[in-house]
């Protein structure tokens, strides 16, 4: 099996497309917008304007990435089950909410269509260096298109299958729950040396912290970019969104009784960067772009 056809023509979707079709695979892609289509196509994937002929191109058994924001996934199963026959094999890549995925599991296994969940970090980069990706479902379906998840991964092996249904989006919720906490860490420590009586050069500071130390991680480095890419951050509105996964997070910590104080904390702190003027929820904001170009506010003039 090495034909796929990916729903979600986006940044990681098409990221994800470009990257398979690099590794000899066969790529559909599917989006309602006409850019996304057009970019698709010159990238070399075989784009659809209906999922109904994205459906007819398999020449066996179909293989279905879904990769779109998570209150879309529903809508787009529901068009797509009527395309769907027994034994085919739907992803769902995006940011899904664990007992979301647990209930379109159980719905697809009543067709007799199979159902993985799957967590995938690395964001833009991904295409290039390869994702992070977080398997759940039946393992018996996962070993069947393993390949798959080796193509797509961080030196092949950065990929796990982890358990039943939902485990996959669990885990990477728990990761962006942590990416939430190591974030804030960032931004607070980097507004205190701001705020301190040295007239510190940040960017030279976040530069050597990603030279050795015991904190030099991948987040560093973009903070280290950050400041390449906004200078000292006095443009940039600290305004920080959160995209749902940290609060199913700390939601799920407290159904479970776990106490989640620093990734509880960073959460309330996007809620708060929303009401006033923070220079590290400036950093934060531009964290977030660096790792996958998600938008950010400019202050008007």
């Amino acid at each position: 099996m090495r034909e796929i056809g990916i729903v979600g023509l986006g940044r990681m979707g098409s990221g994800i497309g470009r990257r398979l079709l690099k590794k000899g695979w066969t790529v559909f892609g599917y989006d309602k917008s006409e850019e996304s289509l057009r970019k698709a196509e010159e990238s070399g994937i075989e784009a659809f304007e209906e999922l109904e002929f994205l459906c007819g191109s398999f020449s066996d058994r179909k293989l279905i990435w879904i990769m779109v924001p998570a209150h879309v996934v529903d809508s787009v199963l529901k068009e797509l089950k009527a395309y769907l026959t027994e034994g085919d094999i739907v992803i769902d890549g995006g940011n899904s909410f664990y007992k979301d995925s647990v209930r379109r599991f159980n719905e697809l296994s009543s067709m007799g269509v199979h159902f993985l969940d799957v967590g995938v970090s690395g964001g833009v980069w991904g295409e290039e260096q390869g994702y992070c990706l977080m398997v759940g479902g039946e393992e018996e379906v996962f070993r069947e298109i393993e390949d798959l998840f080796s193509d797509l991964a961080y030196e092949g092996d950065g990929y796990a299958f982890l358990g039943k249904a939902g485990a996959g989006h669990f885990v990477k919720m728990v990761h962006n729950g942590i990416e939430y906490g190591m974030m804030q860490a960032i931004a607070e420590g980097f507004e205190l040396m701001k705020e301190s009586q040295y007239d510190l050069d940040l960017k030279e500071v976040a530069r050597v912290y990603t030279k050795g130390s015991v904190i030099r991680s991948w987040l560093m480095d973009l903070t280290y970019r950050s400041f390449e890419d906004f200078g000292d951050l006095k443009d940039v509105e600290p305004y920080v969104l959160d995209s749902g996964e940290g609060r199913w997070t700390v939601q799920t910590a407290v159904e479970l009784g776990v106490p989640l104080w620093v990734i509880a904390d960073s959460l309330f702190n996007r809620f708060r960067s929303r009401q006033g003027d923070s220079f590290r929820d400036k950093l934060l904001a531009t964290l977030r772009y660096e790792f996958g170009r998600h938008e950010v506010k400019k202050k008007d003039g």
